[in-house]
């Protein structure tokens, strides 16, 4: 099964706490594809995933299958010769959508899983990676809040989150689905740009189970969580955002205790590569 990651030097620690949890749950070979930049803004400089970071994990994933892998794709220069200008000083950073490019990668396979960083795998995702792709550029779940919002048709939730999701990639190019998303980014600020760009010009999507990416709050059947902001109610409105990587907030303010094994394997890997 091949699954794709994105983002810069920050997203270190959710991706090894993803790559641990899909490693618990699959027997099948995987092959991590993590796509990075190193690029300086006027905000600063984007320091890109290391290979150290990457070595490790390529190993770790050996260890249980010779036949897994983890490799990392400088994206540098395509993200430099079309930049999304329009989107360059948002709050959502240039990284989120490196996705776009994946299209442009010649060895990225043609059926590939993105998942964010804060994506945690709780059960066997077979099901959702080898279902039917043919007539489909991409496969995800409705947005648990911008479905109410964002939908195009009143009476058709179609607006999906882009934290998880299937690309048909072989499908992707024949459209130019992501070149139009990129096209899009450079000419019009948006809120999410990525996402919405994908969900403004995406025509052949399918729409799957929130058990694919659940937004919210753990249920029995959830296979991917997805660790996002959500909106509390009691005592007061307020939202909430707590992050995998985040233990002791994981435990305290979500009461969740539904990974400890794992979040205990990634702090013994994070001193390993930090020692």
């Amino acid at each position: 099964m091949n699954v794709l990651y994105c983002g810069d030097k920050n997203i270190e620690d959710g991706l090894v706490i993803s790559v641990l949890s899909l490693l618990k749950h699959t027997a099948e070979p995987l092959h991590i594809f993590v796509m990075t930049m190193d690029l300086v803004l006027k905000t600063g400089r984007i320091r890109p995933v290391s290979q150290e970071t990457i070595g490790y994990l390529d190993n770790l994933l050996k260890k249980q299958n010779e036949g897994n892998s983890a490799v990392r794709i400088d994206a540098t220069e395509l993200f430099r010769a079309a930049p999304p200008l329009a989107n360059m000083e948002t709050r959502f950073t240039p990284c989120c959508m490196l996705r776009l490019y994946a299209d442009l990668i010649p060895d990225m396979p043609d059926r590939i899983l993105y998942l964010d960083n804060d994506v945690v795998c709780r059960k066997g995702f077979e099901g959702f990676y080898h279902q039917e792709m043919s007539d489909f550029e991409l496969a995800g779940v409705p947005d648990y809040y911008g479905k109410w919002f964002f939908r195009k048709n009143l009476f058709h939730m179609d607006y999906i989150n882009s934290g998880v999701l299937l690309l048909n990639l072989a499908r992707i190019r024949e459209t130019g689905l992501f070149a139009q998303c990129r096209a899009l980014c450079s000419e019009k600020k948006m809120f999410m740009p990525d996402q919405s760009a994908i969900n403004k010009l995406a025509a052949q999507k399918k729409l799957c189970c929130r058990i694919y990416n659940e937004q919210r709050r753990l249920h029995e059947k959830t296979v991917f969580q997805h660790f996002t902001t959500s909106f509390r109610f009691f005592p007061w409105v307020h939202t909430l955002t707590v992050k995998p990587w985040q233990i002791k907030q994981v435990h305290e303010k979500l009461k969740l205790h539904e990974y400890d094994d794992i979040l205990q394997e990634y702090t013994a890997v994070m001193a390993e590569l930090k020692g």
